[in-house]
């Protein structure tokens, strides 16, 4: 599974809009093989995700999003993670070992119910 994070310096991003990094780890069997860092305009989120997808990052990690680059990072099949913080190598190494984020890296008021995105359609054939 490939993750990406956005990242500002060592931490996710406070805001999706204002990263121009991505940290992505490759993790297999709850161990991280490989990490990288590249860059990306925020404002072009159709870049983003041709990139994420040439990338084979199932998992996009974010702070605040606002909603036109949600829906379409969303409907292209990328499950997004939004609202979260802190420091992005101990949230991967948490992430690695639980396959989860746990709450200590959400922002206020956020949960999974609230937080986690993915593709309406995915979600309806599941059940």
């Amino acid at each position: 599974m490939k993750i990406a994070i956005t990242v500002w310096g060592n931490r996710v991003s406070p805001v999706f809009d204002a990263a121009g990094t991505l940290f992505v780890a490759h993790i297999e069997n709850q161990t991280i093989v490989k990490k990288s860092y590249t860059s990306f305009n925020p404002a072009m989120p159709s870049d983003l995700v041709k990139l994420l997808k040439k990338m084979q990052v199932s998992i996009l990690v974010c702070g605040a999003i606002s909603t036109k680059p949600a829906d379409l990072i969303v409907g292209s099949d990328i499950k997004l993670i939004s609202f979260v913080t802190g420091n992005a190598l101990k949230l991967i190494d948490d992430f690695a070992h639980k396959q989860t984020i746990e709450k200590t890296f959400m922002m206020p008021g956020c949960s999974k119910q609230y937080c986690w995105r993915q593709n309406p359609k995915k979600i309806l054939s599941n059940i």
